[in-house]
């Protein structure tokens, strides 16, 4: 699903940008190469980046766990 149809961003690119980059969707959208236009999606992105890092702690929790 597209998530910011200014630069054509899709939900899986966020979530690959959570991984690796650190900050807020404004950073996220600078590592994929793109900026904020007309900034609509911004809320949303954040929520998706929220999201995947809260998935990520929570899975490296479970390995540290096991």
């Amino acid at each position: 699903m597209y998530i910011c149809i200014c630069n054509a961003i899709r939900e899986n690119e966020l979530r690959k940008a959570a991984r690796i980059c650190t900050g807020d969707a404004t950073a996220a959208y600078a590592c994929l190469g793109k900026r904020p236009n007309c900034g609509q999606c911004l809320d949303d992105a954040q929520e998706i980046l929220d999201a995947e890092r809260a998935a990520m702690a929570c899975d490296f929790f479970a390995v540290e766990a096991a």
